[in-house]
Order: C-alpha cells, then sequence, then structure tokens
C-alpha cells in the first residue's frame, strides 16, 4: 500500500538506530527473526510491545506500535486498563485478526480497505464469544481489525503464527503508551517499556525483556 491507500507515514528506524537506542538506555538484548518467542508469550498471558516498522499516523494501533494480549482470557481487558494504560475499565481493545479467517469470527461482510484502520465495529459469531472475552463488547460486537499478509507481514505472520498454536486468528491489540501519546521512536518504547509492566518489547528483530 502507498500512498494515499497507507497511513503508515510516521518515520522509521533501522537495526543500528534501535541497538543504538538500546545501548544508550544501558539495556541488554537478544535477536529474534521469528515471531514464536513473541506468540509464545502472549500465548502464556504476558503482554508484548510491539514496535515494528513505520507507526500509523494518528491516534490508532495498527500492528506496528502496538501492545498485544492474549484474547482468550477474561481478565485481560481489566490487565491492561489498570495496569499498563492506566485508564477506565470500561474502555474496549481491538481483535487484530487475519484478513482471511475473519468472517469466521466476526460479521465483516465484504472486506474493505476501511476494515484494515479499525473504523468499523463488527457482530462477534455468537459460538466464538466465549472464546474471545477480552475483545467483546456487552452487546457483543468488536472494533475488528483485519490483517493481510500484504499490507502488514510481519504482525499478519504473528497472528498466523498464534492461530496455529492456539486455534484464535487473532490477538488484543491497543496503543503503546501509557497516558502519553502512542510511541514513535526506539528511545519512547524503551522508556514506556521500563516504566509499565510489560514483559516484552520487540522492536525490528531486536528483543528485550522484563529481566534485561
Amino acid at each position: 500500500m502507498h500512498g494515499g491507500s497507507t497511513t503508515y507515514l510516521e518515520p522509521k528506524f533501522n537495526r543500528s538506530e534501535i541497538l543504538a537506542a538500546v545501548k544508550s538506555a544501558s539495556l541488554k538484548s537478544r535477536r529474534s527473526k521469528a515471531p514464536a518467542p513473541g506468540v509464545e508469550m502472549i500465548a502464556a498471558g504476558k503482554i508484548l510491545a510491539w514496535f515494528q516498522g513505520r507507526i500509523k499516523f494518528g491516534p490508532r494501533a495498527l500492528g506496528k506500535g502496538s501492545l498485544l494480549a492474549d484474547p482468550r482470557r477474561p481478565d485481560m481487558r481489566n490487565i491492561l486498563n489498570q495496569k499498563l494504560k492506566h485508564r477506565e475499565d470500561f474502555r474496549p481493545f481491538v481483535p487484530s485478526v487475519m484478513a482471511e479467517h475473519a468472517n469466521d469470527w466476526f460479521d465483516v461482510g465484504p472486506h474493505l480497505t476501511s476494515h484494515e484502520f479499525m473504523l468499523f465495529a463488527c457482530g462477534v459469531e455468537a459460538w466464538q464469544r466465549d472464546r474471545i472475552p477480552a475483545v467483546l463488547h456487552r452487546d457483543g460486537s468488536a472494533r475488528v481489525q483485519l490483517v493481510s499478509g500484504e499490507s502488514n507481514p510481519r504482525f499478519h505472520a504473528l497472528l498466523s503464527c498464534f492461530f496455529a498454536q492456539t486455534g484464535v486468528p487473532l490477538v488484543v491489540n491497543t496503543s503503546f503508551n501509557d497516558s502519553e501519546p502512542i510511541v514513535c521512536t526506539p528511545t519512547d518504547a524503551i522508556v514506556t517499556f521500563r516504566k509499565s509492566g510489560i514483559d516484552a518489547l520487540f522492536m525490528d528483530d531486536i528483543v528485550l525483556t522484563a529481566q534485561t
């Protein structure tokens, strides 16, 4: 997607810039090209910060500057709102779902480009609701983001891996911030990661964990 068909317009940082920010923070990192370690953490109830490529311009987190978590956990909404986001308990979270499996879980209808930008609330199929309580609105809907391999290949690969492991092709997605604007630089990401309850930070193929 290019030009007017994308909102990923914020600066992009290369590995050298990311490593420089890690070194400046006196932290140790490791490298991981595959999404599997992140998927295993999410499936185990951990919360990941996902800082990959150009961040979206605007208020939404589209899997470039996001916090990711397991949608199957009934307590995940409260954990995110109270311990990380420090906001009202009623505030909902987005399911980011593999586009090719979206209609098995949500009443999406015809897939539009707009569905990639968290603009619509769709009904959650009744037989799937108990499986994804962390993203369910009280009226049985959810504000869905469709993720395709073409527009966001790394995020799509993570979702695909999570699907293979759990049978659920989606994760909880919320903006990577805490009472501040969405992070925009590796330094922003590290500062927010260190002061929060986030378990791991993935920047390009650089990984920081809460133990580093």
